[in-house]
């Protein structure tokens, strides 16, 4: 029996008008590339406003990323469409204003932080278990069931409130609006527009943004009332709300902090939901490796503290492979800051400098078998030298996503707690088709069944 390969995209014509191209990248971002970027070490693309450089040689992005990152900050012309709902949040910033957010918010991601918000990650997964049961034996859209747990693992680290919570659960219906207004297909990623011109953003992301930010400074107006009152709970929220940037010694102020939550909510929860959704279905395509992570998962009756996460090796090993070959994040733009050049090729400053996760995960000169499933991989020497040069689900460098250990935990662990309870099955007559907006996602959703395990 032929083993079948994880679906994927199929890539345009090589050459198409900047009018196919951008009618292509409104509709998915993976689609609208060519196939020779699976091979290239770097490629241009040409439009009558600016250049643009992919670059998949492991050396250039490092480069780019780890060794000279403020060469190469962050291009603002990607996330002009997300400014209604981000602000001037970690995700968009640059330089000094990007250190001083870092510095307030990475300690409450460091070290035995994980360890803190444990509990209540594993409480989302159990009520997502608990939710599951009550859909074994019929067809379900698994994305909107991944959502619904990574919306609940944000709000119960970050403000300690379940998502049946009313603030919680209107937060999360409003950003699967705003979601499907498409906010980063925007004028302004295509045409370099002066700072004091308008931006015309559709009236739908707007709406929906105002409304997220309006709920979002509820809560955390909430929260700054309960740390007055010396009455908050010691979760995420409160630590980053309570932490002076250890320079200047100012906190977040409640409109700053604001921004942030709204891209811990969108980077952690729709990252989130992508890869675990992904894993899923990878599961069910290929069940030898789900009875191995189902086996692994009953550690989880016998450990019930973070310490069982170093007894959950398949399952890690199976969602970083996940990472691989769906990353959430498909695409990361920089802007060249001063001219440079890569590979004998004139870059000029103000060149939009593309990163792709997706492409280079899945490298045809990088991987063995790029486009085959393999969570063995990483014991291979080919595998262990490429998860540390041609590998960045998460980034790299100083902008490293400060979540990824977050991350970590938390998918293997919701992967672990549905497979030690239910059988994950495909639905054949509906392969899922990859395309990405703000992530990876699938253009008609992912269609599984669940069965119990013990009911065989």
């Amino acid at each position: 029996m032929v083993t079948p390969l994880p679906p994927k995209p199929p890539a345009r014509p090589e050459k198409v008008s900047l009018r196919r191209y951008v009618k292509l990248f409104r509709a998915d971002l993976l689609s609208a590339q060519p196939a020779k970027l699976y091979r290239a070490w770097m490629a241009e693309f040409r439009t009558p406003f600016f250049r643009s450089y992919l670059v998949n040689q492991p050396e250039l992005v490092k480069t780019v990323l780890r060794e000279r990152p403020e060469d190469f900050p962050k291009s603002e012309r990607v996330s002009e469409g997300l400014r209604p709902l981000l602000g001037r949040s970690v995700f968009v910033t640059n330089g000094e204003t990007w250190k001083r957010q870092r510095r307030i918010i990475d300690p409450a991601f460091e070290g035995g932080r994980l360890k803190d918000t444990f509990p209540a990650m594993r409480a989302a997964a159990e009520a997502c278990v608990a939710r599951l049961s009550a859909r074994t034996g019929a067809e379900l859209e698994i994305e909107e069931e991944t959502s619904h747990v990574a919306a609940d693992v944000i709000f119960r680290t970050l403000f300690s409130i379940p998502i049946e919570h009313e603030l919680a659960s209107a937060v999360f219906h409003e950003f699967r609006a705003y979601q499907r207004t498409q906010p980063v297909v925007n004028l302004a990623a295509f045409v370099p527009l002066p700072r004091w011109m308008p931006r015309f953003f559709r009236r739908e992301t707007k709406l929906a943004a105002r409304r997220i930010r309006d709920l979002i400074t509820r809560l955390t107006a909430e929260r700054a009332a309960e740390i007055a009152a010396g009455s908050a709970p010691d979760d995420l929220a409160t630590k980053i709300m309570t932490t002076p940037d250890p320079v200047t010694g100012e906190t977040f102020a409640t409109a700053e902090m604001v921004d942030q939550v709204a891209i811990f909510f969108l980077a952690g929860h729709e990252t989130s939901a992508s890869a675990l959704a992904w894993s899923l279905y990878l599961m069910a395509l290929y069940p030898d490796w789900q009875a191995r992570v189902a086996e692994e998962a009953s550690a989880l009756e016998e450990e019930a503290g973070f310490a069982v996460m170093s007894r959950l090796r398949i399952s890690r090993d199976v969602f970083r492979e996940t990472l691989r070959l769906y990353p959430p994040v498909p695409m990361m733009v920089r802007e060249a800051a001063c001219p440079e050049r890569f590979r004998d090729r004139a870059v000029a400053r103000g060149s939009q400098v593309v990163l792709s996760p997706w492409h280079l995960h899945r490298h045809e000169r990088i991987w063995e078998r790029p486009d085959a499933f393999d969570p063995a991989r990483f014991a291979t020497e080919n595998g262990r030298a490429c998860l540390r040069d041609a590998y960045i689900p998460f980034s790299a460098g100083p902008r490293v996503c400060t979540g990824a250990g977050f991350a970590m935990v938390e998918g293997p662990l919701i992967l672990s707690m549905i497979l030690r309870e239910f059988r994950v099955l495909p639905v054949a007559e509906r392969v899922p088709v990859p395309v990405a907006h703000l992530t990876v996602r699938s253009k008609a959703g992912i269609w599984l069944r669940l069965e119990r395990r013990n009911a065989a």
